[in-house]
């Protein structure tokens, strides 16, 4: 079978947006969606789009109301801030707090914070696109206060702080804390931002014994002092894709009022799975039970081992002679630009075909519906337990019965190939 698309083969046309299975072991896998909902999330937001819904009136006066006060309570209570916006993505929450506070100014921030996120978008140029004027100040590895405060003059509206997401620096590194930061802000008048991005809201060393170290918190943050925190609602969150920005009620009363804020609103979808999302987290005790990114993460290897092994009993029966199957220990990763370089152990189910490469299988299985995705390693084709729930192995069982027929079909093609090839043929 070639590894290029085969127009016969079955699965979704072209570009089409459909459901998938994760079996790279990316919890938090851009291509794939990012955050998994949870099931509270799903019913929500079913719920609002089945009619109308109170996006912006309040039924108790029946006056128009603001979805600016839908979630800004539970968000508050989350992270201690004054106050709380939701826009549709974290870049387009830079670029509002921007716009709004250091249009025409300068921003000082560490050359080590000049990241470039998903789709080649660096943040000099999202400081350019909201109006301000970047300055960047030490070293990539080394940043000392003092070169903030030497970058200070009349013209500095903001000095900000960018989480590392995609990237880590090994050897020295030295850089300087939020609540230096902080203090330094206040000092000088001057707010301090901390693009946190991951939106953790919560230690995620509580959940699993893996040693993660999800950084500040965004209550961590605003507790240090710092004036503005923006984080993505789909990433350690675990919602749809939101942009959230947290802090003074009087910086985020200025952004409520910049002309980009309409242009930037979420819709009542994204409200209603954020709202359902941010519930979740009022309960501690249970999120790693109803939050399926936390799930995820906090799933012991026992529990993925005797999964790994339930589901390469199902393919073993299904593949027979033509697939070796087995369980092997491996590692996944958080994903979505959240947790950069840090892995977490895990178990997948390793496929090594007999007559089709590793490549070739991947691809079969990418041609399904639903397609499923897992990862090369060596020889084989991974699917990787810690992104693939239980309830969806009848599906993966499926996809590999329509496999068994490619590949017998191919081996007949091949026999009869070779066949034609080697009988005799008539002279004249």
């Amino acid at each position: 079978m070639s590894e290029q698309a085969n127009p016969a083969a079955p699965g979704p046309p072209a570009g089409a947006l459909t459901p998938a299975l994760n079996g790279t072991g990316v919890i938090l896998h851009t291509g794939l969606g990012r955050a998994v909902l949870s099931e509270a999330a799903r019913r929500a937001v079913a719920d609002v789009i089945e009619g109308y819904c109170t996006l912006e009136i309040d039924a108790g006066t029946g006056k128009r109301g603001s979805r600016h006060d839908l979630v800004s309570g539970l968000l508050r209570a989350l992270t201690g801030a004054e106050s709380a916006i939701v826009v549709n993505n974290n870049a387009a929450a830079v670029m509002l707090i921007l716009h709004t506070l250091a249009q025409d100014r300068e921003v000082i921030i560490s050359r080590g914070q000049l990241v470039e996120i998903g789709g080649s978008f660096r943040m000099p140029d999202v400081m350019a696109a909201g109006g301000a004027r970047l300055v960047a100040v030490g070293a990539i590895n080394h940043t000392e206060l003092e070169d903030y405060r030497a970058a200070i003059t009349d013209r500095t509206a903001l000095i900000m702080a960018v989480h590392r997401s995609n990237f880590d620096l090994a050897g020295m590194d030295v850089s300087v804390s939020l609540g230096e930061l902080a203090t330094l802000g206040r000092e000088r008048d001057i707010p301090v931002v901390y693009d946190q991005g991951s939106g953790a809201l919560v230690d995620l060393a509580a959940y699993g014994q893996h040693g993660l170290d999800s950084g500040y918190t965004v209550r961590e943050a605003l507790d240090r002092g710092v004036d503005v925190v923006c984080f993505s609602g789909d990433k350690l969150l675990g919602g749809p894709q939101a942009g959230i920005i947290t802090g003074r009620r009087d910086l985020l009363d200025r952004m409520k009022k910049d002309p980009l804020m309409r242009a930037f609103r979420a819709d009542k979808m994204v409200y209603a799975a954020l709202q359902a999302t941010l519930e979740l987290f009022t309960d501690p005790d249970k999120l790693a039970e109803c939050h399926a990114v936390t799930g995820m993460i906090a799933a012991t290897n026992g529990e993925l081992e005797s999964r790994a092994h339930r589901l390469a009993e199902r393919l073993a029966d299904r593949f027979e002679h033509r697939v070796g199957v087995a369980v092997e220990e491996s590692s996944a990763e958080i994903g979505g630009g959240a947790l950069p370089v840090q892995q977490i152990p895990s178990r997948v189910v390793a496929l090594r075909p007999l007559g089709w490469t590793n490549r070739q299988l991947a691809a079969a299985f990418r041609r399904q519906s639903p397609p499923v995705f897992g990862r090369l390693s060596g020889e084989r084709f991974l699917l990787d337990l810690r992104t693939l729930e239980e309830r969806v192995f009848p599906v993966v069982e499926a996809a590999a019965g329509e496999i068994v027929h490619l590949m017998d079909e191919d081996e007949t093609r091949s026999k009869d190939a070779s066949r034609s090839k080697d009988a005799p043929r008539n002279k004249d």
